[in-house]
């Protein structure tokens, strides 16, 4: 008995070392410009926007391989939102320094300027991005990477997309486009709130549509000189967790690679200010929650609905961060059954519906400040889905005229898409 036990506890281990021992299915542009030599930054003074999630396949970080490469010479560090190292919380200004492990000059693209500036840029020959997405457009790196383009493109710097799978899949295009009055960092660009593409596909149609000059600067350059370092071995149809690639998380409360999904489901609560989704709890986005919300009322609600691949649960908790008031919070838990069948912007309008319908005395609309307002409204891209919601619209009759106003860019994106 015991011969077989240990022969069982062998085989077991065996396994366990051959799963996480195997190589990932796909490679990043970083592990593809490494089996290159870096051949485009040979003898090349190099600039890189980049963060936490900048790391080859084996989790080096590419500030390293790049700092360490022989033919090329890393020179300055550009930092984003939640900064290089990624521990700076959402909307948090970062301030330059001097990074300790390299010595290099960190310049902040989150903080006095949101572009790089002639002097940053003084002496580079490229710039190269290296930055994790969530396929979200609200999300502030591609609208760093775009401000970085026109910025290359008015000094003559070469710009080098590495390019990364977008966690949603390069399928999933949902949700609202983004209306030209409410253009913002957190949506620079006319495309869906999900918009399907990986950060180099999206680099190129930034570059092929003109986009730089979306702003109106009679400074801006139409194009820059961009090359897109493609991955090698990833689909479109691919989630994270398909790709064999580790997940190093993106800003503080998108620790996993499913968090991105219900980031999209709740995220918007979040701009409101008005209902908690989780963050302050060990649940980033998959709550909805609230003092004032009856939880068993709000998840018959929802699950009334039968909405596919989605579950609500009723649930109880007190955050311990963000509100620490130690008031107890009622509402639901969010349960992904099949993700593939799952319409994740009908249960994102369902959801607020859902809370306007059920709680009309704690409207989460009438409740906001108005800055909150103005946030909630360019997160989305548009004053609609907030006006169709307060007028009782229903969610179909939403969800059918954001699909109307999609067709143009669903034509438009084909002939930017780099990978099957």
């Amino acid at each position: 008995m015991k011969n077989k036990f240990r022969s069982l506890m062998f085989l077991c281990l065996i396994f366990t070392l051959q799963l996480f021992s195997a190589a990932p299915t796909v490679k990043p542009g970083i592990d593809v410009l490494r089996e290159r030599d870096f051949d485009i930054l040979q003898g090349k003074r190099v600039g890189l926007i980049t963060n936490a999630t900048g790391v080859t396949s084996d989790l080096q970080s590419t500030i390293d391989v790049l700092f360490n490469s022989h033919g090329v010479k890393l020179v300055a560090l550009f930092s984003p939102e939640h900064g290089v190292r990624g521990d700076a919380d959402a909307g948090k200004e970062i301030n330059g320094y001097n990074d300790s492990r390299t010595g290099l000059p960190v310049y902040s693209l989150y903080g006095r300027t949101r572009r790089p500036t002639k002097d940053m840029l003084r002496g580079i020959d490229v710039l190269v991005y290296d930055i994790q997405d969530i396929g979200v457009r609200s999300y502030t790196f591609i609208s760093t990477m775009g401000l970085a383009m026109g910025a290359a493109a008015e000094n003559g710097i070469k710009f080098v997309v590495l390019d990364r799978p977008n966690p949603l899949t390069g399928e999933r295009i949902e949700g609202a486009m983004l209306e030209p009055k409410f253009k913002s960092f957190i949506g620079e660009y006319p495309i869906p709130y999900v918009y399907g593409m990986t950060i180099g596909e999206l680099a190129q149609m930034i570059n092929g549509e003109q986009w730089l000059n979306n702003r109106g600067s009679s400074n801006t350059a139409d194009k820059c000189d961009l090359t897109v370092v493609m991955m090698k071995g990833w689909k479109r149809s691919m989630w994270w967790d398909e790709t064999g690639l580790a997940w190093v998380p993106t800003s503080p409360h998108i620790p996993h690679s499913f968090t991105t999904i219900f980031a999209v489901l709740t995220g918007l609560l979040g701009e409101l200010g008005t209902a908690n989704q989780g963050v302050g709890y060990t649940l980033p986005f998959e709550l909805v929650g609230a003092p004032w919300i009856d939880g068993y009322a709000l998840a018959r609600y929802l699950n009334n609905l039968n909405m596919p691949g989605v579950h609500f649960r009723p649930i109880s908790y007190i955050p311990f961060y963000k509100d620490t008031t130690g008031i107890r919070y009622k509402g639901v838990q969010i349960h992904i059954i099949d993700r593939t069948i799952l319409n994740i912007t009908q249960v994102q309008i369902a959801i607020l519906e859902a809370l306007l319908y059920l709680f009309p005395d704690n409207n989460i609309f009438d409740r906001a400040k108005p800055e909150k307002i103005n946030a909630f409204d360019k997160a989305v891209g548009t004053d609609d889905l907030r006006r169709a919601l307060q007028n009782k619209t229903s969610v179909e009759e939403i969800l059918h005229r954001i699909d109307l106003l999609r067709a143009q860019f669903m034509i438009k994106r084909e002939k930017y898409l780099l990978y099957k």
